[in-house]
């Protein structure tokens, strides 16, 4: 929303309701005898909601010829209640957090940001300074999955609470960016950002068999990064980039010790890394040919100790790496249609030997050189698409994923799979108004196939098959501000 010559308004809300069962992970030998069985789900009545509701905005405003000021601001509330598989004996141990998870997420944040056009050394210049703030507060409780009845277990019910904590989280990341035009076919972009991560944690759920797990964690990292452009041409470019990344834990993350005791697993750390790449954009006619080559070498990498009862903990690695390709074609043609085509090949794998448990043997230790589980090794994406401003619009996408390891011992995988989907619509115009009626069509060959993996999973249940053929529709209704 234009609100005058020089500033203009961008407001954002979004709300969402999910009610959904989970069915659980199968073994490959359940998988591939019904994958649409759920053997504990029907048992436990295994399901999880999810209540959110966000919003934001983003007030920018032109201060000069040379200066712009950008503010954005966002709040949101989330609101997540799962029931899990996890049966009434590890519950009874007085340090287990039960097998109801109910979580209450508060979560804000500010960025300003300050951009200044000029000259230095009679050479065009950029420089961007900013301040990011965000925050959350959580309010986590676990209850017990069951009640008894004269005796009888009934599971799938709230019982008596047995976790109950707030933690809270904030960050505060002052950054500096530059683009210099060195040349008119140099050009050079800078930046530096200090991260400043905190975590504290308050428990209330304080018994003479479960003390008190408050406490408190703070990370820091200091995160350069630069890159040196060459034009060769107006329509092609190649490039050079490198950069520091930081990683800090989750809520989720630190929300279980990998020992299975209670609190807070305050011992991660967060992983650091270090990422070059080398690339080239290259324009045709109406279409973009992209391709990079990427390396990023990582310290204290977080990986999954393990998965147990719809519980994850998690550990840090040694050393890792990441290197591979990704092409890309963008391209527009004859009248409205359109073609995008991606291709990624992906090498993960660990660098230094690691164990993930608590006491470490030799047979539980995993090698240099294993591969990353939850990552496909080649990935593939296309579309063709006919979409006009307004009218009829259609499309087709093909997908393919290669095997995806399940383990760290890489002794389970999920196979390769190519799914497709096909889309169609309408787009109606009145004014300002715009009316996009649309309906689509997954796994249009009804093929059998594992959506995602569970890692780790202590008792083997590592595959989540996906869906066969499915449909859905739905319409958007939007408006557009002068």
């Amino acid at each position: 929303m234009r609100l005058n010559d020089v500033s203009t308004l961008t407001l954002m809300f979004n709300s969402v309701s999910i009610d959904a069962g989970d069915p659980g992970g199968l073994t490959e030998a359940e998988w591939k005898a019904n994958p649409r069985q759920a053997p504990r789900a029907d048992q436990y009545n295994t399901r999880k909601s999810l209540d959110q509701t966000q919003a934001g905005l983003r007030y920018q405003r032109q201060m000069s010829e040379r200066d712009e000021l950008t503010l954005t601001a966002y709040h949101g509330e989330r609101h997540t209640t799962q029931y899990q598989s996890i049966p009434m004996g590890p519950q009874l141990n007085p340090t287990h957090a039960g097998g109801v998870i109910v979580l209450e997420r508060k979560y804000q944040g500010i960025d300003t940001r300050w951009k200044h056009e000029d000259t230095l050394a009679s050479l065009p210049v950029t420089l961007i300074g900013g301040l990011d703030y965000e925050t959350m507060t959580e309010r986590r409780q676990g209850f017990e999955n069951f009640i008894l009845r004269d005796g009888t277990v009934d599971y799938g019910e709230k019982g008596d609470q047995r976790r109950n904590e707030k933690n809270r989280i904030w960050n505060l990341d002052p950054y500096l960016q530059t683009s210099w035009q060195l040349t008119p076919h140099w050009t050079l972009d800078a930046g530096l950002r200090y991260s400043t991560v905190n975590f504290d944690s308050t428990d209330y759920y304080i018994t003479p068999r479960n003390g008190d797990d408050s406490g408190s964690k703070r990370y820091h990292q200091w995160l350069p990064m630069g890159s040196l452009n060459y034009k060769i041409n107006p329509a092609w470019n190649v490039y050079l980039s490198a950069g520091r990344g930081f990683e800090t834990p989750t809520i989720n993350e630190l929300s279980y010790r990998p020992d299975g005791q209670t609190g807070l697993n305050i011992g991660l750390q967060p992983s650091t890394s270090d990422t070059v790449e080398l690339g080239s954009k290259l324009r045709l006619g109406n279409g973009l040919v992209s391709a990079a080559l990427f390396q990023t070498d990582t310290d204290n990498e977080l990986v999954v100790a393990e998965s147990s009862g719809g519980r994850t903990s998690y550990a840090n690695a040694g050393k890792t790496r990441r290197r591979g390709l990704e092409l890309a074609l963008d391209q527009e043609f004859a009248l409205d249609w359109r073609l995008h085509m991606a291709w990624t090949l992906l090498d993960a794998t660990y660098r230094s030997d690691m164990c993930g448990t608590a006491v470490c043997t030799p047979a539980q230790t995993i090698p240099a050189g294993n591969r990353l589980p939850g990552i496909a090794r080649n990935m593939g994406y296309a579309s063709l698409a006919f979409a006009p401003p307004e009218g009829w619009h259609a499309g087709a996408e093909l997908r393919y994923m290669s095997d995806i390891q399940a383990n760290d011992a890489n002794s389970a995988q999920a196979p390769s799979y190519t799914v497709a989907g096909v889309n169609a619509g309408y787009r109606f115009t009145w004014n300002r108004w715009a009316l996009d009626v649309f309906s689509r069509v997954d796994n249009v060959f009804d093929r059998r196939y594992v959506g995602s993996v569970i890692v780790n999973e202590g008792n083997g249940r590592y595959f989540e098959p996906a869906p066969g053929r499915n449909w859905g529709g739905g319409a958007t209704l939007s408006y557009r501000f002068e």
